[in-house]
C-alpha cells in the first residue's frame, strides 16, 4: 500500500520502456545472428558447424551462471547495472567487427552473453520504477514482447544476408542497432524512476527475500517446463519434421511465424489475463494446448500441421513468461531483479535439459514430440495449484 500511495499523482514514463525494449531486442539479435546461417558462416570462417553453434550456446550457459549475480546487482544499483548491460551488448556487437575471423566473433559473443542477464532481468525492475502500478502489466508485456521481436529481427537479417559474403553487412547493422539502443537507454535513464526508490536495500539479502517466498519457488519450478518445450521445439523442429518431407526453408518459415505469433501473444494476452486475474487458468490452458499440439505433430507430422501446431505453441506458450514475471514484480517488491533472475535461470536450465533429451531422440520424431507433450502436461497440476496464492496477491490497480 505504501508504494501505491507513493505512486499517486506520478505519471508513467513510457520512453524508458521503449528504450529498454530496444536494448532487449538487441541482446536477442546479437545472440541469434548466426542461427539461420550456420552452414555458410562455418564455410566463411573456416570452422565446424558445431563451433558456429557455440556462438549462440554460450548465452544460455552463462545465463544460468550469472542470473543471480545480475539480479543482485540490479536490486542494489538498478540504473547502473542496466546501463552496463546495454553498453556490454553494444561492445560485444562491435568486437565482432574488428577481425573477420572466428576468434573475434566468439569474443564478442562472450561479452554480449555476460550482458544479457543484466538486461533481461531488468524487465520487472524498469516497469516498477518508471510506470504507475496500473500500467505495469502492459509494460512487462511490451518489454517481453520486444525480447522475442529481437529474435524475429535476427531471423529476418539471416534470411536477407544469407550469403557468406554478406555476413559482415549483417554484423555491421547489428552493431549499429545495438549502439543506438544503448544511447537511447542512456538518455531515457538520465533520471531515476519516481515510483520506487533507487537505492533501497531489502531488510534481508535480495536472494533470501526472493527464494524464501514459496510462490517464487513454485514459479521457478513451473518456468522450467514451458521454457523447455519452447527451446527444444525451436532447436529441433526442422530435424524432427524433415522425415515428414518438410524442407529446411519451410521449417525456418514455420519457426519465424511461431516467434511472430509469440510476440503478438506477449503484447496482448498478459494484459487481458492480469486484468481478469486469470493467470492460473491461462497457464493451464496454454500447457494443455501445447501438449495437444505436440501429440498432433507426433502422429500427423506435415508442413500444414507444423504451421498450425507450432504457431499455436508460440502464441500461447510465450506469453507465460510475461505473466510469470508480472507475478514476480507484484510479489517481490524490492527484490524483483533477483526474482526475475531466478525465473530466467530456471527457464534457461529447463531449455538446456529438455533440449538435451529431445536431441537424443532427434532420429525418433514421434518419441521426441511425445516427450515434449509429457513435459507440458507435467506442469499442469503446478499451474492449477497457483490459483490460490495468486488470488491472495493484491489486485492490479485499474
Amino acid at each position: 500500500m505504501a508504494e501505491t500511495q507513493q505512486s499517486v499523482g506520478l505519471r508513467s514514463r513510457w520512453f524508458a520502456i521503449v528504450a529498454f525494449a530496444l536494448v532487449g531486442a538487441s541482446t536477442q539479435l546479437v545472440w541469434l545472428n548466426f542461427a539461420g546461417v550456420t552452414t555458410v558462416a562455418a564455410e566463411r570462417y573456416g570452422v565446424s558447424e558445431n563451433a558456429i553453434g557455440w556462438l549462440a550456446q554460450v548465452f544460455p550457459l552463462l545465463y544460468v551462471v550469472l542470473a543471480i549475480p545480475a539480479g543482485l546487482i540490479l536490486d542494489r544499483w538498478f540504473r547502473s547495472g542496466l546501463l552496463v548491460g546495454a553498453v556490454l551488448t553494444a561492445l560485444g556487437a562491435c568486437l565482432r567487427l574488428i577481425g573477420d575471423d572466428y576468434g573475434w566473433l566468439l569474443a564478442g559473443q562472450i561479452v554480449a552473453s555476460v550482458a544479457q542477464p543484466l538486461v533481461l532481468n531488468a524487465v520487472t525492475g524498469i516497469t516498477g520504477r518508471y510506470l504507475a502500478e496500473k500500467d505495469r502489466p502492459t509494460g512487462i508485456a511490451a518489454g517481453t514482447a520486444s525480447i522475442f521481436a529481437g529474435m524475429v529481427i535476427a531471423f529476418l537479417l539471416a534470411a536477407i544476408f544469407a550469403d557468406g559474403n554478406q555476413l559482415p553487412t549483417m554484423l555491421i547493422l547489428t552493431a549499429i542497432f545495438s549502439v543506438v539502443s544503448a544511447l537511447v537507454l542512456l538518455v531515457a535513464l538520465r533520471k531515476p524512476g519516481e515510483h520506487k526508490a533507487e537505492h533501497r536495500r531489502p531488510d534481508r539479502s535480495a536472494l533470501k527475500v526472493a527464494w524464501g517466498d514459496s510462490l517464487i519457488r513454485r514459479l521457478c519450478v513451473l518456468a522450467i517446463f514451458p521454457f523447455g518445450v519452447f527451446v527444444a521445439m525451436t532447436t529441433f523442429a526442422q530435424a524432427l519434421l524433415e522425415p515428414a518431407g518438410v524442407s529446411g526453408e519451410t521449417a525456418s518459415t514455420i519457426l519465424l511465424v511461431n516467434v511472430v505469433a509469440g510476440v503478438i501473444g506477449c503484447a496482448v494476452i498478459p494484459v487481458i489475463v492480469v486484468r481478469h486475474r486469470a493467470e492460473s487458468a491461462l497457464l493451464v490452458m496454454s500447457l494443455l494446448l501445447t501438449a495437444l499440439a505436440c501429440v498432433a505433430l507426433a502422429f500427423v507430422p506435415s508442413a500444414l500441421m507444423g504451421f498450425v501446431a507450432i504457431t499455436v505453441i508460440g502464441f500461447l506458450l510465450l506469453p507465460a513468461l510475461p505473466i510469470v514475471l508480472e507475478l514476480v514484480e507484484r510479489r517481490t517488491g524490492e527484490a524483483e531483479g533477483t526474482g526475475a533472475g531466478l525465473i530466467w535461470m530456471a527457464g534457461n536450465l529447463g531449455g538446456l535439459l529438455v533440449a538435451i533429451v529431445v536431441g537424443l531422440l532427434v532420429d525418433h520424431p514421434m518419441a521426441a514430440f511425445l516427450v515434449m507433450a509429457a513435459v507440458a502436461l507435467i506442469a499442469v497440476p503446478g499451474a492449477r495449484a497457483l490459483r490460490g496464492p495468486i488470488a491472495a496477491l493484491e489486485p492490479v490497480e485499474r
